[in-house]
């Protein structure tokens, strides 16, 4: 996820013939010691949430989904934060809230906004996928015979990921799979990269979409945030979802250029993001059974 900054761009000296003095230069965004004691603590809150296994899995996707974010804006020129990690309380399901960037100027257009924008989500599949399908090796399957817990959700990618890996279908009411803690940290990677690309304002989606078509950006944003609330009918925590896009807004970041069209190459990149959302998305995350 990335988080914007409003505040312009300061200028750069744009001459080396003469010394610089220090007091001109852009301020570091680049705070390494806080980026290594929220990593710590996560790394320890996600230990505790689901052993060492998937606290490493999972701290490698979101890493790459947030590094990638991070990467994009370097390559472009665009002031950043190093990703953060949030840690969460053990018993949350994950031990983490995830992870974010912060973007420290204004973008400069359409174009640099969507290789921000993308290659985070991307990034974070890339890796997800084949830590869900090693997981999904590790894991076993099992008659379902009145067994009580929480169900996940599945998406097309989980049910296409099973079904080659383990012969079963994920949403038969005959087979239970109990997932590896590497597979269950690809689920959640899985989920992640879902909802960050919900295409909604802040959002990885909401940068991804506003890049491709400005116009459709707010009436589409709008319309997939009053569809969360029928779906928090089924899973209450899209109602917490609501809220969390309510108070970071519905508004994208802002652009220098919004006129510059995109090419072919960077159209391919946000269809790309569109497809993985589809494959990724699990309307009903958690229930119980």
């Amino acid at each position: 996820m990335t988080q914007d900054d409003q505040n312009p761009p300061e200028e750069i000296p744009a001459s080396f013939d003469s010394p610089v003095d220090d007091s001109d230069k852009p301020p570091k965004t680049e705070n390494w010691w806080l980026f290594s004691l929220l990593l710590a603590g996560t790394l320890v809150t996600t230990f505790l949430s689901g052993g060492l296994l998937f606290s490493i899995s999972l701290i490698l996707i979101l890493g790459a989904h947030e590094f990638g974010h991070y990467w994009a804006s370097k390559r472009n020129g665009v002031r950043s934060t190093l990703p953060y990690f949030i840690p969460a309380p053990p018993v949350f399901i994950a031990g983490t809230f995830g992870a974010f960037i912060q973007i420290k100027q204004i973008i400069p257009n359409r174009r640099v906004l969507m290789e921000i924008g993308c290659a985070g989500p991307i990034a974070g599949f890339i890796v997800a996928l084949p830590t869900l399908l090693y997981g999904l090796s590790l894991s076993k399957v099992s008659p379902l015979l009145g067994i009580e817990g929480v169900n996940f959700g599945s998406s097309l990618i989980l049910n296409i990921c099973a079904e080659w890996v383990l012969g079963v279908n994920p949403q038969s009411p005959d087979f239970n799979i109990q997932l590896h803690p590497i597979a269950f940290a690809g689920w959640i990677g899985m989920l992640v990269t879902a909802l960050n690309l919900i295409p909604i304002g802040q959002l990885d989606g909401g940068h991804i979409v506003f890049a491709l078509s400005p116009k459709q950006h707010e009436w589409l944003g709008r319309l997939f945030f009053v569809a969360l609330f029928p779906l928090g009918y089924f899973w209450t925590g899209w109602f917490f979802w609501a809220v969390m896009i309510a108070l970071i807004g519905f508004k994208t970041t802002p652009l220098l250029n919004e006129t510059e069209e995109l090419d072919t190459l960077h159209r391919a990149l946000g269809v790309a993001s569109i497809a993985i959302f589809l494959v990724t998305f699990i309307p009903v995350p958690f229930s119980w059974i």
